[in-house]
């Protein structure tokens, strides 16, 4: 809060953004933020029940794992009672945001302070056992080993095994500005493929690895769907934390420009919702045309 950057939105500005959203066809909302010192409960499960009163159809995917943590801290009451209240007013999903890297000794210098890899697997675990879906995330490319990042999926691959709750996998290419971590530039083209590509055959029971084209850029995303991602997230409108550490990759993707990109790397153009349900297909030649 005390940040040049920090910000803080009313549940009013937010529901203004969900209209516009709306407005231009956006399905989802992905909501994440920081460890509020201030905020009540209250502010939370209004912000659900606002923007879930915008329009049902509208997709609520909020908060990370030290989010929820936090919420159950200030609100007194079990991570369980408190994922089962933000389900009842129409939260649909839990972000996999946070998930840094599980090696403790890594975690102690990237994100000292933060949960352990127990506690943001038993966050998702409970969410899961509730019926509730989610991703999950792998930062990688800063003071880790590749033995780390094989733990890490390991892990993952151990819950999914146990609740099948993940939707997808979402491996994030560290991005170096902003921060006091000492390493100077992110993960090479190379390793960013390599990464999804031992993703895709290491995490046989995930139905979904996605490229990151906020974090890798487009072109290279265009790639890594021939390197075992068969997804390139959203079109986005604003996003905050990537373009905050250095990423220089545009805020938005239009509709026309992600079927060129999916159609020029040889893919099929597939709009999905939150649960990787697809809305819409674009065929060969409709696809080529509206590009």
């Amino acid at each position: 809060k005390r940040d040049s950057d920090g910000f803080e939105l009313a549940v009013t500005d937010m529901v203004q953004k969900a209209k516009e959203a709306l407005s231009i066809g956006i399905t989802e909302l992905h909501i994440v933020g920081g460890l509020h010192p201030s905020l009540p409960f209250s502010y939370y499960t209004e912000m659900i029940r606002e923007l879930k009163a915008v329009d049902d159809r509208l997709q609520l995917k909020c908060f990370t794992a030290i989010e929820i943590l936090h919420l159950a801290w200030i609100a007194k009451k079990p991570v369980s009672e408190v994922l089962g209240e933000f389900k009842s007013l129409g939260l649909d999903s839990l972000t996999g945001g946070g998930a840094e890297i599980f090696q403790q000794e890594v975690r102690d210098r990237i994100a000292r302070g933060k949960e352990t890899a127990e506690e943001y697997l038993d966050v998702h675990r409970t969410w899961h056992k509730l019926g509730g879906r989610s991703t999950c995330t792998m930062l990688f490319g800063h003071l880790e080993t590749p033995g780390d990042r094989v733990d890490h999926m390991r892990q993952l691959r151990g819950l999914q095994d146990e609740t099948g709750g993940f939707t997808g996998f979402i491996p994030l290419p560290y991005q170096p500005d902003n921060n006091e971590i000492p390493v100077e530039h992110p993960p090479t083209g190379f390793d960013m493929l390599r990464t999804l590509a031992v993703a895709r055959l290491y995490l046989d029971n995930f139905d979904h690895i996605t490229a990151y084209w906020v974090g890798m850029g487009m072109k290279l995303a265009q790639v890594a769907l021939n390197y075992g991602a068969d997804d390139l997230h959203g079109t986005i409108l604003e996003e905050k934390i990537f373009h905050m550490a250095g990423a220089e990759t545009p805020q938005l993707q239009t509709e026309t420009e992600m079927i060129h990109a999916i159609r020029e790397a040889g893919r099929v153009p597939v709009q999905r919702d939150t649960f990787y349900e697809p809305i819409r297909e674009w065929a060969g030649e409709e696809a080529l045309a509206r590009a």
